[in-house]
């Protein structure tokens, strides 16, 4: 009896992680489905609604706080007119990238996102805040790498990092074009880790590559 009782309860535990895990398949991909169509700030806002509920369901997940954080950073940049909102949204995007730090922290792509939160406060005030923010952007970016040298969305960080930084100081910005061309080249080598996981920045590498052209 006290076998077949065992036996009961570890088809119960199985079909219920058997379950969770389908649920939490589903809303992931029905989130990054809600995110890819996104175009307005609220959409953004309802998209990463949803992945916070999902980390809330599933907190030894990193990806929905990694989502969760890019829908908020890309709030703050759809928000042209309100510097405090746009910092109010980095604030959330914050929370979430602070949780990811801990419980991820052999990720490339959690510093990946940190450095573009950096990046999305310095575009807030680049007068003010261009020093500061740049140094933290390029360290996370720097740890990254470190993590995993061929990450491209790290790689394309670290040029647009190096490329802001020359037009500001009015350098030459060859060198950061000729990179941007390699990893355009290279991006489609990257294997993606699953469904869920990054893959957002080719496009963002493309429009690097049309400022360069458009400066000859």
């Amino acid at each position: 009896m006290r076998t077949s009782m065992s036996i009961f309860a570890g088809l119960l535990f199985l079909a219920a992680t058997t379950a969770s895990g389908q649920n939490y398949q589903q809303a992931m991909g029905s989130a990054l489905g809600e995110f890819a169509q996104a175009k307005t700030v609220e959409d953004f806002r309802n998209a990463g609604n949803k992945f916070v509920m999902i980390a809330n369901a599933e907190p030894a997940e990193w990806l929905p706080l990694y989502h969760h954080a890019h829908c908020y950073i890309m709030m703050s940049f759809f928000e042209r007119t309100n510097p405090e909102k746009r910092d109010g949204y980095l604030d959330e995007a914050a929370i979430s990238i602070d949780k990811m730090v801990e419980l991820a922290p052999d990720q490339s792509e959690v510093f990946v996102m940190q450095g573009l939160l950096y990046s999305a406060r310095l575009m807030i005030d680049p007068m003010t805040r261009g020093q500061q923010y740049s140094a933290m952007s390029a360290q996370s970016i720097g740890r990254a790498l470190g993590i995993e040298p061929v990450n491209p969305r790290a790689r394309y960080m670290q040029i647009a990092n190096e490329m802001g930084t020359a037009q500001f100081f009015g350098n030459d910005i060859s060198a950061s074009c000729e990179k941007a061309q390699k990893l355009f080249d290279e991006w489609a080598d990257y294997t993606v880790k699953s469904s869920f996981h990054p893959q957002w920045g080719r496009e963002q590498v493309a429009e690097v590559l049309r400022q360069c052209s458009s400066r000859n």
